[in-house]
Formats: structure tokens, C-alpha cells, sequence
């Protein structure tokens, strides 16, 4: 009996590929559904708070549930705010461009320059945002204090890293640390549509709606931005594995991630946005 060598060499090899092809998609499937949920956050702070100070200065937004959003006398707090949040469009809105390959080689020169004002922004607002959270009062105590500081932590170092990558023209880690950014950058669209989709789902359990606190909110203060970055290293060493059964499950985890993430979606988008308006 003769073995077709041919095949039995090539049966592995098309496996391969194909977690690969599928890895390749789930990542995409997942990226466009964040993409697209960050526009619409996008959209919602433009619509909502743009007007709202545009008509009434930074006074209009002690009219808002932002926690601690207009102090009477504190001209630097108030700045800090306005700029925490409309910075926060330049990070949300921009991040996804950045991450896009054809953008990247079709519009190398728009690609550096976003990638310039996206540090410079993630850098600034990080800043901001510290002062606001140790300067003023903030929803979730202390818990939330050390959470946001630590995300703050994050985002300069692994802005800096991703920085010094680009310069170095290491490519390879610069994307890397990238992506990263992106992830820990993004804490703040993460935190409101993953508290919305727990609601939804839960009717709200572990969380105490008249103080807003409880072990939920402990727990995602940290979750928001640390689950999607473990999240994220699984995928980059599943990238990076010659394993197709390791591929193919991290593959189908994203296709299962981006239903969730839209199911999340949905709901900060119905219970949380929409009712501004």
C-alpha cells in the first residue's frame, strides 16, 4: 500500500491556514463591531454635550450626571473637565483609524499625524483626568480612584513604549504596543457599555443603584480595562502560535467576544445615550 506523502504533508499545512484565515476574520468581526459601538459614543458626546456647553458655558455642566462636571470658582477643574471630555472624541473617534491597515498604507501621512495627536491626546487627558479624580468627587470612592489611576498609568506607559517603538522604526512592537493603547485608551467606552450590558442582562445584581456601588462595580472598576487587555494578549499569543487548535479557539472566543460586545452595545446605546435626548 502506497502513502500519499503529498497529502498527508499538506492536511497540516491546510489546517494552518485556516485557523489563521479564522483568526484573521474573528479578529476583524470583533474590531469592526468596537469600531463602530466608539463611533456612536462618539456621536452621543458631540451631540449631547457640544450644544449643551456651546448654550450655556461649563456652568451647563453641573445640568449633567457628570460626577463633580461644574464647580463654581475652580477655573482649572472646569477646563480640565471640558477637555477630559471632548479629548476623549479625539481618543475614541481616532483610535480605530489609527488601527486600520488600509489607512495605514493607503494614507501613510494621515496615519503620522493622528498618530502624533492620538499620543499627545491620550497623554493630556490622562493628565486631566488625575485631577479631576483626586481633586474633586468621584462616583465609587476609592476603589475607582485607584482603578482610573491605574488605567492612567497604563495609557502613559504604554503611549511612551509605543512611542519609542515608532521612533526606533521597530514596527512590529510599535503595533504591538499599539494596540495596547488602543485597549487601555479605551477603558472609558468599555466601562459604560459593559455596566449598561451587565444591567441589561442582570437586571443589575451586585449593584446598589442608590449609592452606585456594590462588588460588581468594584470589580469592573478594574474589569473595564484589564479584561479586555487579557483579552488582547491571549490573541496576540495565539498569533504568534503555531498551534491551529489554539487559533481556531481563540478565533472562535472573538466571534463569541463581538456578539457580546454588541449585545453591550445595544443596550448603553437604548439605556444610556438615547434617553438624553
Amino acid at each position: 500500500m502506497m502513502i500519499n506523502t503529498e497529502t498527508v504533508t499538506k492536511q497540516p499545512l491546510d489546517l494552518e491556514f485556516n485557523s489563521k484565515a479564522f483568526l484573521d476574520v474573528a479578529a476583524k468581526a470583533w474590531f469592526v463591531v468596537t469600531a463602530l459601538g466608539q463611533w456612536i459614543f462618539v456621536v452621543y458626546v458631540l451631540a449631547y454635550y457640544g450644544p449643551l456647553i456651546l448654550r450655556g458655558g461649563m456652568q451647563a455642566l453641573g445640568q449633567t450626571n457628570l460626577p463633580g462636571g461644574f464647580v463654581a470658582g475652580d477655573t482649572i477643574g472646569n477646563v480640565a473637565v471640558v477637555a477630559h471630555l471632548f479629548l476623549a472624541v479625539i481618543i475614541i473617534g481616532g483610535g480605530p483609524l489609527q488601527l486600520i491597515p488600509r489607512i495605514r498604507s493607503s494614507f501613510p501621512a494621515f496615519h503620522h499625524w493622528l498618530g502624533r495627536v492620538y499620543m499627545l491626546t491620550v497623554f493630556t487627558t490622562s493628565i486631566a483626568g488625575l485631577y479631576m479624580v483626586w481633586t474633586r468627587g468621584i462616583v465609587g470612592g476609592m476603589v475607582m480612584k485607584v482603578a482610573i489611576t491605574t488605567d492612567a498609568v497604563l495609557i502613559i506607559t504604554f503611549g511612551a513604549t509605543a512611542l519609542y517603538y515608532a521612533i526606533a522604526r521597530n514596527i512590529r512592537n510599535h503595533r504591538r504596543w499599539a494596540l495596547r493603547l488602543f485597549i487601555v485608551a479605551s477603558g472609558v467606552w468599555f466601562y459604560r457599555i459593559g455596566l449598561m450590558g451587565w444591567v441589561f442582562s442582570t437586571g443589575g445584581a451586585g449593584i446598589d443603584f442608590e449609592t452606585f456601588s456594590g462588588p460588581f462595580l468594584s470589580f469592573w472598576a478594574f474589569g473595564q480595562y484589564l479584561l479586555p487587555l487579557a483579552v488582547l494578549e491571549c490573541y496576540l499569543f495565539a498569533k504568534e502560535s503555531s498551534n491551529a487548535q489554539v487559533k481556531s479557539a481563540m478565533a472562535t472566543s472573538l466571534f463569541i467576544l463581538a456578539g457580546v460586545t454588541v449585545f453591550c452595545i445595544f443596550s448603553a446605546t437604548v439605556g444610556l445615550w438615547l434617553p438624553k435626548f
